[in-house]
């Protein structure tokens, strides 16, 4: 298969023979081609000469390209191009070629489409490719032709990776055509040049075996700038299969290092070793693991409750999400004469009303600082009697408590008065605590008092943000059994059971069978789920935001429920938009917002919906 030019006499080559692939197939069964081994890549070796001039579409004086697999020679392409200017002399005197050599060549244009089918379905290769695909791409975008995204492989590059100063001086074409003994060495001609690299191409894939590099993929990302650890380690990701589920890098010792999840283990797997993953931490973590361990899943969904189950369960050292579940923290309004807010840890199975879970015990205060704000909570810490007086706080002589110590309110009217908005608020409707901050923002704002008006705002954030979720959270742990599913992308359907919002089945039915079998197969083996105290009774919140994010998308099916799954009618949740402006304000993203609460505006109501 040969492509002469106008001015190159066409070269004959051996008819095109079709061979061996032994590749990997990816995620939906397609040919991955980086999985190729180099042995069955189809490489076109290509080589530009040029005016000299920037990569603007024009400029091409020469195209030379040669087309190779497996050491073998398949066809040439080379001719001549006007480039419709004329040539430096310093570029003729470099390459020989003239004004008049090139007056009778056809222009760019229409060498484009015969050069784009030579290059089809073929990597490209190029020393210092980013300069010739450069003029290509240009060209192409010039004359209203599609680039077609060949993968490229820059010769130069992997010569920077593979060989040593003490080898060759410098990574010039003409150096390592000497250093590879090409047959043909670079004379500054397209054809030639190309020649040339296609020896150097071979020396290198030669070269590469000592390196593991034994796939296409793996020489284009040796090319990249990966560390010497991800080279070393690349073993680590062979034979994982192509399916959802979690991965876990293990030390010597068993321990695990990380755990993460991923639509295509091997795939995501591959990707810590290549130029894209640039974290240190992971670098490091690369180089103490020595093994990998899939755990393939039924569908996304499982796989990331799994990954969340063995973070919380075994803390690996490099993962920093999801780490330590353990360390949320609860508001919690104790049961006693004068109830109080308190920060915990933990749920117990009392009658105290419970806001959680908090990420940090600080957005715990800021959002107990908002409810003492709206309602006349005591803020102190003693355990008040009903019987006994105690001495009162400064706060009581500000008036910013009822001072239930020195018994100044009854127990019902404290309870009436402040513990029961508290408890609505979390249960309910929240709109008196609401009514009651934005009253106070709207003060402030209009005696210019921005910046108190802001803080106000931080500690609504905290306490409506908190009440939205745990509001949004029992609605679903409250139901005992709820099975959905909903179809996948090659027609089956992923299954999943959930029992007081814990993951407790997950299955894929599959394509062309009815769901029904799996499904009951499914509940049959899902796991027994017994609920504790607190409105995530059976799994960790993150756990369960998943499941809710996966049950409330529009393309998911309710199967069946063995309860209501309902929230409130006035609820928390019709304060969202609400809590969108405010938090939209709070950082800075929303300036009509922002200026209604922190700036010269005294329209703070804008803020309600």
């Amino acid at each position: 298969m040969s492509y002469p030019g106008p001015n190159l006499p066409a070269v004959a080559q051996p008819a095109y023979v079709q061979g061996t692939l032994d590749t990997l197939l990816t995620a939906d069964g397609s040919v991955d081609p980086a999985a190729l081994s180099l042995a069955d890549t189809t490489f076109v070796v290509l080589d530009l000469e040029t005016t000299g001039g920037a990569a603007d579409g024009s400029g091409i004086t020469e195209i030379g390209a040669v087309k190779v697999r497996g050491g073998e020679q398949l066809g040439t392409f080379g001719t001549l191009v006007n480039p419709g200017e004329r040539i430096p002399p310093f570029i003729t005197v470099l390459t020989g070629i003239t004004d008049a050599m090139l007056a009778p060549a056809p222009p760019i244009e229409s060498v484009l489409p015969s050069l784009l089918e030579f290059l089809r379905g073929a990597v490209l290769v190029a020393h210092n490719a980013p300069y010739d695909v450069g003029f290509l791409k240009a060209a192409c975008a010039r004359h209203g032709y599609p680039w077609p995204q060949p993968k490229v492989l820059d010769t130069a590059a992997v010569a920077r990776r593979a060989l040593t100063r003490d080898e060759v001086p410098n990574r010039k074409l003409g150096t390592l055509a000497q250093f590879f003994h090409a047959e043909v060495q670079p004379t500054h001609r397209a054809l030639d040049d190309a020649k040339a690299t296609v020896d150097v191409l071979h020396g290198l894939i030669e070269r590469l075996g000592s390196f593991k590099v034994h796939t296409l993929g793996d020489a284009i990302e040796f090319a990249r700038a990966v560390t010497p650890t991800q080279r070393r380690q690349r073993h680590l990701a062979e034979g994982l299969p192509h399916v959802p589920g979690v991965y876990v890098f293990r030390a010597a010792d068993d321990r695990p290092l990380y755990v993460g999840t991923s639509k295509d283990i091997a795939t995501r797997v591959r990707s810590y070793f290549t130029a894209s993953e640039k974290r240190a931490r992971i670098n490091e973590m690369l180089a103490a693991a020595t093994r990998v361990e899939a755990v393939e899943c039924a569908h996304t969904l499982e796989a990331e409750v799994r990954e969340l189950r063995l973070i919380a369960s075994h803390s690996p050292p490099y993962n920093r999400r999801s780490k330590y579940p353990e360390r949320v923290v609860w508001l919690k309004l104790t049961a006693e004469a004068y109830p109080r807010l308190s920060v915990v840890r933990k749920l117990a199975d009392d009658d105290a009303a419970y806001l959680g879970p908090f990420s940090s015990r600080r957005t715990a205060e800021l959002a107990a600082a908002g409810v003492y704000d709206a309602v006349p909570l005591r803020q102190c810490t003693l355990t008040l009697s009903a019987t006994t007086p105690t001495a009162a706080c400064a706060l009581a002589e500000l008036g910013k408590c009822p001072a239930p110590c020195e018994h100044r309110i009854s127990p019902e009217a404290y309870l009436k008065n402040a513990a029961l908005p508290f408890r609505s608020a979390i249960h309910g409707d929240p709109e008196q605590v609401v009514e009651a901050l934005m009253d106070r923002i709207e003060a402030l704002s209009g005696r210019q008092r921005y910046e108190e008006a802001a803080v106000i705002r931080s500690r609504l954030v905290a306490l409506l943000r908190a009440t939205v979720r745990m509001q949004r959270l029992a609605a679903i742990t409250r139901v005992p059994e709820v099975v959905a599913a909903r179809r996948n992308d090659v027609g089956g359907w992923e299954i999943v059971v959930v029992r007081h919002g814990r993951l407790a089945a997950a299955a894929t039915s599959p394509s062309r069978e009815h769901p029904r079998p799996t499904l009951d197969a499914a509940r049959l083996t899902a796991e027994t789920v017994l609920p504790g105290p607190g409105p995530v009774p059976a799994a960790s919140a993150e756990e369960t935001e998943r499941v809710l994010a996966w049950l409330e998308r529009p393309d998911t099916r309710l199967v069946e429920t063995s309860g209501d799954w309902v929230s409130p009618v006035r609820g928390a949740a019709r304060f969202t938009a609400l809590l969108s402006r405010a938090e939209a304000a709070a950082s800075g993203k929303d300036s009509a917002v922002r200026s209604s609460v922190t700036d010269r505006s005294d329209d703070a109501r804008s803020l309600r919906l």
